[in-house]
């Protein structure tokens, strides 16, 4: 009896051996922890606590509604973790994959608040929708909601790093890791996003003739 607990202790010490800290984690890479998280929980955790905030940043910018953000961001990670085993990097960050799935996640919320209507956006905070436009200024609520709408036209990754810039406060330096390009390039993007977000406000400001 005794020989069999010494053997199922044995065969513990991998796992014993292969243990990380919590400490150890945080210094790891997106790629090398999502590599991890396919058999460590622990690991998943860190990717969890290191995205989850942007991740619901994201969601509740382009929904204004808390509980269903919230709702919607655990669902992104649910869905990352029934995903990973599947999980492969291919030049994109591990961060572009969790805002693809929230942004097919929101999408699907407004498909289903157009058959369901919602109460309005106004529940979004106006601080984080004027600083998508820095120049803007004080906005009432019908220039807050042509701001939300010109912004939900542009692409994708426009709106990602929009997010990212004027919500999350982040450096261009930062940005350009997330997204899996040169800082250069994300400066050139930054700026023909701005000119394109004033002149889609401008159309929409025109006056008919």
């Amino acid at each position: 009896m005794a020989a069999r607990r010494s053997a199922a202790r044995i065969e513990t010490l991998p796992a014993v051996f292969h243990q990380v800290s919590a400490d150890d984690l945080a210094e790891l890479g997106d790629d090398e922890l999502a590599e991890r998280a396919k058999t460590s929980s622990d690991a998943f955790g860190a990717l969890y606590d290191r995205h989850v905030r942007r991740i619901y940043s994201y969601i509740y910018y382009r929904i204004g509604q808390k509980s269903e953000a919230e709702d919607l961001t655990e669902r992104v990670f649910v869905q990352a973790l029934e995903n990973l085993p599947r999980y492969e990097f291919r030049g994109a960050p591990f961060s572009a994959w969790l805002f693809r799935i929230a942004h097919n996640l929101v999408a699907n919320w407004h498909r289903d608040s157009a058959r369901h209507p919602q109460a309005p956006l106004e529940e979004a905070s106006d601080r984080e929708i004027e600083r998508a436009d820095p120049s803007s200024g004080a906005l009432d609520a019908e220039e807050r909601q042509e701001l939300r709408s010109a912004v939900a036209r542009l692409p994708a990754d426009r709106q990602l790093l929009l997010q990212m810039k004027f919500v999350d406060e982040r450096s261009n330096a930062d940005i350009a890791v997330q997204m899996g390009r040169t800082e250069g390039a994300v400066k050139a993007l930054l700026h023909r996003t701005l000119v394109a977000l004033r002149q889609e406000l401008a159309r929409v400001e025109k006056p008919p003739r």
